[in-house]
């Protein structure tokens, strides 16, 4: 990767105080403006940092650059997710049958932890959010096993690391994956580095909350209080269930319970090793405003950005 992380002027002072450095800013136009206090990080893949196109400027209040790793300015693709849209994502599998680190991906990390991304450290919530539109008919061929036919087990889409992973675990994301035998539209949070991990799992088929070639709007919510989560799609409550059953975020006790006071270690998107170590889940998908958020958001606020991105033009 060129840099663990692009620290400007700006994402310093935002680290320090904890608040935009332009608190005047009206925010990005396509955020909801009651959301815009809470928007963490945001990503619409028209703002290449001049330097290096091969780096997205963050949109949100943490400005948290991201790579676009492997191809670069090539994966700002023309696209119209939503009204007003102009370039979107592009993440992919490059190599299909050897063991390579040519994904096409997206994100960033840090060992020690990214400082820019601390409003996910001791927080009570969590959102991800953002257009997706996926291209391929399952789970890809795993690169990292001797069997030619074998296949990972899941997608990845959007989220964001725990504060001790390896590139691969998860604080909160929103993915496709394996649950007893059938793929499913997931939300998977974690509240404790170390701890397990609790998946929330949408019921109906996966290829009908994502049709082929089509951008949906998706978005996954994460109460680290409360331990609960739900799924949206197109603004609209997704039914599903818990996969882990009793507490496996440790929350029956006294509270608040927030997540493990760690920076996150980074944020992933389109597979995961956003150090570009190993290939694992790789997504031949297009993806856009993507957003994440440091509050487990409303189902009113989710419809609400919805139908505002829509109403753009």
């Amino acid at each position: 990767m060129r840099r663990a992380l692009g620290v400007t002027v700006a994402a310093v002072l935002v680290a320090a105080l904890g608040t935009p450095v332009n608190a005047g800013d009206p925010g990005p136009r396509d955020v909801h403006p009651s959301l815009r206090s809470d928007l963490i990080a945001f990503y619409d893949f028209d703002h290449p940092m001049p330097d290096d196109p091969a780096l997205e400027r963050d949109q949100g209040r943490s400005s948290t650059e991201i790579e676009l790793i492997n191809g670069g300015a090539a994966q700002r693709i023309p696209d119209n997710a939503y009204p007003g849209s102009r370039r979107a994502l592009q993440t992919k599998q490059v190599t299909p049958d050897a063991t390579t680190n040519d994904d096409w991906k997206a994100g960033v990390y840090s060992a020690t932890g990214v400082r820019t991304l601390r409003a996910f450290n001791a927080v009570g919530g969590t959102t991800v959010m953002g257009w997706f539109k996926r291209s391929m008919d399952g789970p890809l061929l795993n690169t990292v096993t001797p069997a030619p036919d074998d296949r990972f087990n899941a997608i990845g889409l959007a989220g964001v690391l725990t504060g001790d992973s390896d590139g691969h675990g998860v604080r909160a994301l929103l993915e496709l994956i394996d649950v007893q035998g059938t793929l499913r539209l997931v939300a998977l949070g974690r509240r404790l580095d170390g701890g397990a991990s609790q998946t929330f799992a949408a019921t109906e088929d996966w290829k009908t909350l994502l049709p082929k070639d089509k951008w949906v709007h998706l978005a996954a919510t994460f109460d680290f209080n409360a331990g609960t989560m739900a799924l949206y799609r197109n603004g609209v409550p997704v039914e599903g269930f818990y996969t882990v059953t009793g507490d496996p975020w440790l929350v029956s006790g006294p509270g608040p319970h927030v997540t493990t006071a760690t920076d996150p270690r980074g944020i992933k998107i389109g597979g995961s090793f956003p150090q570009n170590t190993v290939e694992r889940n790789p997504c031949d998908c297009r993806m856009d405003a993507l957003m994440f958020l440091d509050r487990s958001l409303t189902a009113r606020d989710v419809a609400n950005q919805y139908r505002y991105m829509r109403n753009r033009g």
